[in-house]
């Protein structure tokens, strides 16, 4: 029979192979989780990078994620992709997608929602350019200074969901503050995202954009030697 000594040893090497099995197994399913929501947050990515043109066209009827109702909705647009699928219809696919892996990742729901969020406002913010550029640029440099703030706010958003996602504790105690940080930053892109929403639903405006589109695509800009750039 063995003695104390090799049950004391066999016990505690039984115990830390078990710990360590369990550590092993836990670390493997967290790097699944986190590869989950990096493939999903690529695909969100891909959709609000990909905004190809708008087109007339009824998308389905949804509001954005504070409620109110979609630019493209107001203008009778549509938000295409390169492949002419519908570009919000693509986003909110894979916003469900991204929420689900965050949340399973052990992603705070509210740092899942302002990443979502800021995806959903630079995707708006790309809309209010291209119809600015097709009813010939009312809005000014207004419009692309909307995109860079939009593009810096989601840099942002996205910055704390992967700092949650990839350092949980050391992230933790700055959450409330860049959240904080965020909403000071989301408040001063929405004034200005609503006055470039105002000057472009005005009647004269939709009209506008309507006529532009129906003539079908914008010409590309001749070159010095009179072909096309």
């Amino acid at each position: 029979m063995p003695g104390l000594a090799e049950l004391t040893y066999t016990t505690l090497g039984g115990v830390a192979g078990a710990a360590a099995s369990g550590y092993l197994t836990r670390h493997h399913e967290r790097r699944q989780l986190r590869a989950a929501v990096m493939q999903r947050l690529h695909a969100v990515a891909e959709v609000t990078a990909g905004v190809r043109d708008v087109e007339l066209g009824w998308a389905p009827v949804s509001r954005t994620a504070d409620g109110r109702r979609r630019l493209t909705d107001v203008l009778g647009v549509r938000a295409v992709l390169g492949d002419g699928t519908d570009a919000e219809h693509a986003q909110r696919e894979a916003f469900a997608g991204l929420t689900v892996a965050a949340l399973a990742a052990g992603v705070p729901r509210r740092v899942t929602d302002f990443a979502a969020g800021s995806c959903e406002r630079t995707l708006e913010c790309t809309v209010i350019a291209l119809a600015d550029r097709r009813i010939g640029g009312v809005l000014g440099d207004d419009a692309e200074e909307l995109v860079r703030r939009a593009d810096e706010y989601q840099r942002s958003a996205v910055g704390l969901l992967l700092h949650r996602l990839w350092h949980p504790w050391r992230a933790r105690p700055v959450t409330r503050r860049r959240i904080r940080d965020l909403r000071v930053d989301v408040a001063v892109l929405d004034r200005h995202q609503q006055a470039a929403r105002e000057v472009l639903t005005r009647t004269e405006h939709v009209e506008r954009l309507s006529a532009g589109l129906e003539r079908g695509p914008v010409a590309p800009p001749r070159t010095a030697e009179g072909g096309a750039a």
